[in-house]
């Protein structure tokens, strides 16, 4: 048996490919988009993809199980599972055999059994995996969202994404059963998850790649709460607000993602367009890294870096429904055909083109003004804030306000700045604040652009203001007086 693991850091998302040689075939379980990557390793282990199949319609990224099997020709199984109303749409696709609850697949000598894990999704499966040529039992389960090491699935996505109102509490009594019906499984049995580190599809996952049920049910606080009330009420509590794209993702890998057949770069643009395209209202996502655009950038950009959270942030902010731009500095880090593989990664296509970062400095050559983002150090805001001069916009999400922020603040996460610049106070400077300065940035940017002229960037964020020994509240504190 051939196994490789592969890992989607901007996303934390794993996906495997299981491969019998002897019978020169292999499967491979919740693929991405890049379906190269699974093509090009098999090949190299001497195995051919016949087989493609995925534990639940995905919230997270867009699922690649439909591209890789168009791509291969291999028969792809959805779950049949979980509420009538929640089935995948591309169902009757020719290439597509619908799997329930004790069926088996085979690949050579090994086998899936398939095991119906609902909680997180109703639909959602496991695959028990066995290598027939050494063993009579499995050796592993694909857990996809269903056990993480360390954490489990949260059970809230259907309500808090995808709108199905009433789910989230029935979801987590469903995930309580299937977990504690799983936990029967010996402790040797390998746990393979979908998900590491850094995925919104849990509050508190491990980066370590794989465990054993043994493991998982003495370490795990899922496995260590006792009752069903006790489960419903912790794995509720605390989880991290789901990105907006996340409904995008449940409709789309529901319906059916498109068919992309590789990934497309579009053009480089002259720099005489971008002016253009800024005067007719389009997008354009500045992708350098925020310091650069907070000593200058082309006003009415946005700034999103392309580092480790570009796909998230993306997500949040760019809009599915209209065609966007970039520009990258392919000089001094990630080109633009890898922005537009992470991009795609979570179905956002629409990139009409890109432009080197060079067009800044020819904006500033013909004499049009760059944009910048003022700093302010913790001691200066400090006094500002006394004197009254300027408001504050803390932009970090939830459980980190809760956790403690600075007296006065107003508080909108990030994601969410342009659907409520309603509530942003204008009569004062805006100081824009964020963990260490560069979610702070890409809010400002957000803010500048939809035409709120005097932002500044708090440096070094709200850990800066701690390190230099002011106080914040907490949530907790607030509610207590």
């Amino acid at each position: 048996m051939y196994v490789k693991r592969f890992f989607e850091p901007k996303l934390a998302q794993a996906s495997y490919l299981i491969g019998c040689q002897s019978a020169n075939e292999a499967i491979v379980i919740d693929p991405n988009r890049d379906a190269e990557q699974y093509v090009a390793d098999a090949a190299a282990a001497g195995v051919v993809i016949r087989h493609v199949t995925e534990t639940h319609i995905h919230a997270d990224f867009l699922s690649g199980s439909r591209e890789l099997a168009k791509r291969t020709g291999a028969t792809l199984y959805l779950s049949d599972e979980g509420d009538a109303a929640w089935k995948y749409g591309f169902a009757g696709d020719g290439n597509v055999k619908l799997v329930r609850d004790g069926d088996r697949i085979t690949i050579g000598n090994i086998r899936l059994d398939v095991v119906h894990t609902p909680g997180h999704t109703p639909e959602h499966l496991t695959f028990l995996i066995t290598d027939g040529a050494a063993a009579d039992e499995p050796i592993a389960a694909a857990t996809g969202d269903f056990i993480f090491v360390g954490d489990v699935g949260r059970p809230d996505l259907l309500e808090r994404a995808a709108n199905i109102k009433g789910t989230m509490e029935a979801g987590a009594r469903t995930l309580y059963a299937s977990l504690q019906k799983f936990s029967a499984h010996p402790d040797w049995l390998q746990v393979w998850p979908g998900h590491g580190a850094g995925s919104a599809c849990g509050k508190g996952i491990s980066a370590i790649p794989h465990s054993t049920m043994g493991y998982e049910k003495r370490f795990n606080w899922a496995f260590q709460m006792k009752t069903e009330q006790a489960f419903v009420a912790a794995v509720l509590a605390g989880q991290p607000e789901p990105p907006k794209y996340f409904a995008e993702m449940k409709r789309l890998n529901k319906e059916g993602p498109r068919v992309l057949g590789g990934f497309h770069a579009p053009g480089r643009l002259g720099a005489g367009a971008l002016g253009a395209h800024l005067a007719a209202g389009a997008l354009v996502v500045d992708t350098r890294p925020a310091a650069a655009f907070a000593v200058g950038h082309i006003p009415g950009t946005i700034s999103i870096p392309l580092n480790g959270s570009f796909t998230t942030w993306a997500g949040w902010l760019v809009p599915y429904t209209r065609e966007f731009y970039l520009i990258v500095d392919e000089h001094a880090g990630p080109t633009a055909a890898s922005a537009v593989r992470d991009l795609a990664m979570i179905g956002l296509d629409r990139v009409g083109g890109w432009f080197d970062a060079g067009v800044i400095a020819d904006w500033a050559e013909t004499g049009q003004p760059l944009g910048s983002i003022p700093q302010i150090t913790a001691g200066d805001l400090e006094q500002s804030l006394a004197l009254g001069g300027v408001s504050l916009l803390d932009v970090r999400n939830q459980n980190e306000w809760n956790a403690g922020h600075i007296a006065g603040a107003t508080h909108i996460s990030l994601g969410y700045l342009a659907d409520r610049l309603a509530e942003i106070p204008r009569a004062k400077p805006v100081v824009v604040q964020c963990a260490s300065g560069g979610r702070s940035t890409i809010g400002a940017s957000v803010l500048r652009a939809q035409g709120v002229e005097q932002v500044i960037n708090l440096a070094g964020g709200i850990n800066g203001w701690q390190q230099a020994g002011l106080p914040t509240v907490s949530e907790e504190a607030v509610v207590s007086r």
